[in-house]
């Protein structure tokens, strides 16, 4: 098949104003090959992956050739990083492709990241070692299966070049699925050069695009400020109910869709505490477990900013309809993540007291250096106290006589519900994982792949991965939290 009909693009986008993009072609590479293709998504989007696997798709995939149809272009955002301002960001080493619609008709972005210098790159050689690359192929994917808003992992590939960070390391591109790349950073670029008809051009796409209802509202403006707000509440709840720490929540990581974007420094925790932090450049704990709610919630105020020349001409009648829609959020998050804890502990009715027994399992986690996973797994089990299961669990806790005591309240509000233990059990397991991407298995592969060039873990991890939820008895060692000399206290951008 000829590149032209490799990919069907229909590109929106790319017809925006010139000012929201540089055109430009990925920069190629020396020697490209495929480390994983994955098949699943590309069925989804309706491409072939025979195709994909042979040389002309990897060409694709590393930049080397521009498949007819893509108009690849690097898109312009600012924004907030780590609070403070940085009035032009913008795509410094991505290349969106195009888009496509897959079987469903869903749109989606194909970018490449990696994939050379941009006009925005500010002194960056626009390229990704092979280390990152590898860990957002594996956290975004074991995030999708985790049931999570996230962009996907298409593709990645080696290049045959090599990187200067620390030392020199292996090059390798990404190609990234998302719903859109569109950001809060984007809207604040455009706010912050007093650009209103771009601004309005840019709200007027993404409600066309992603959120049409908004049209019926009086407000489209104001509604679509309340839609982002809804996925936001929604997948922050998400994150917070797998100990899920994104790292760098600064706005121009914050899709306007509510997937979760720019897998840096994230970790996934080991022994709970609300204060855990990964990043290595977050000195301060901005972006800490516990503060990544209400940080949500400044980065929508952000957002909320952009948009008051649009709600409404007077300003004081705009501020106060977008604090009026700001104030949601909170309550938004907490019912979501309420629930979403009910399910975890095994409730399926609503009681006053729920939180207040959740809070009570935290606190006694934190205090006991508990592993997050490891017990709310344990947990599925122990909701039958006819088992060993809570001697299971409290041995996970440094006291296991505090766990024990906190059972025992647990207990008696599970008896206030009519399910069975297998049913209560089944639906546990459906909602805490056996498997989530630890930090020192991630950097087993990049290990491996970098110094060894061993690629072997890296499928394996990613296999594992993709049944996050079952047993998997032969794949226990991955359910294992890391041994004293295998913990991992800090993560690192991929720049």
């Amino acid at each position: 098949m000829p590149l032209d009909s490799l990919f069907p693009f229909d590109n929106s986008y790319a017809r925006l104003p010139e000012r929201f993009f540089s055109s430009l072609p990925p920069t190629p590479v020396s020697s490209p090959t495929l480390i994983k293709l994955n098949q699943p998504l590309a069925l989804q989007l309706g491409l072939d992956p025979e195709l994909l696997q042979a040389p002309q798709g990897v060409d694709v995939f590393a930049g080397n050739q521009v498949p007819g149809g893509a108009e690849p272009l690097a898109m312009a955002y600012a924004g907030f990083q780590f609070g403070g301002w940085v009035p032009q960001l913008g795509d410094g080493r991505a290349i969106l492709l195009g888009e496509l619609l897959d079987t469903s008709g869903v749109r989606h972005d194909i970018q490449l990241k990696g994939a050379g210098r941009t006009p925005f790159s500010r002194g960056g050689d626009g390229r990704a070692a092979l280390g990152p690359i590898l860990r957002e192929y594996i956290v975004s994917e074991a995030m999708a299966r985790l049931g999570i808003a996230t962009t996907r992992s298409l593709a990645a590939v080696t290049t045959g070049d090599q990187v200067a960070r620390e030392t020199m390391l292996p090059g390798a591109i990404l190609t990234r699925v998302a719903k859109s790349h569109v950001r809060v950073g984007t809207f604040q670029f455009f706010a912050a050069r007093r650009d209103i008809p771009a601004l309005r051009a840019l709200a007027d796409y993404v409600i066309d695009r992603h959120y049409p209802e908004a049209t019926q509202s009086e407000r489209p403006y104001l509604e679509l400020l309340a839609s982002v707000i809804r996925r936001q509440a929604e997948l922050i709840a998400s994150w917070q109910m797998v100990g899920f720490i994104h790292g760098v929540m600064n706005t121009d990581n914050t899709s306007i869709v509510g997937e979760t974007i720019d897998y840096g420094p994230c970790a996934f925790m080991d022994t709970f505490h609300p204060d855990q932090v990964f990043s290595a450049i977050d000195h301060g704990g901005r972006y800490a477990y516990k503060n990544q709610p209400p940080i949500a919630h400044w980065n929508l105020s952000g957002l909320a900013q952009t948009l008051l020349p649009l709600i409404d001409d007077h300003e004081k009648t705009a501020i106060g309809l977008a604090s009026e829609a700001l104030e949601t959020f909170r309550g938004q998050f907490d019912a979501l993540y309420l629930a979403g804890m009910r399910r975890k502990l095994g409730l399926t009715e609503e009681h006053a007291e729920d939180d207040a027994l959740l809070q009570g399992l935290l606190t006694c986690m934190a205090k006991n250096q508990a592993d997050f996973t490891l017990t709310f797994r344990g947990l599925c089990a122990a909701s039958d106290p006819t088992t060993t299961g809570s001697q299971d669990v409290g041995a996970l806790f440094a006291k296991p006589e505090e766990f024990a005591a906190w059972a025992e309240s647990w207990h008696r509000r599970l008896a206030t519900e009519a399910i069975s233990p297998s049913d209560r059990q089944t639906l546990m397991r459906s909602v805490n994982p056996a498997f989530i991407p630890r930090n020192h298995r991630i950097e087993e592969v990049i290990q491996a792949a970098t110094r060894c060039n061993d690629l072997a873990p890296f499928h394996q991890l990613v296999e594992v991965l993709g049944a996050p939820f079952d047993e998997q008895p032969h794949n226990a060692r991955f359910r294992a939290p890391p041994a004293t000399d295998e913990v991992v206290h800090q993560t690192f951008c991929g720049t």
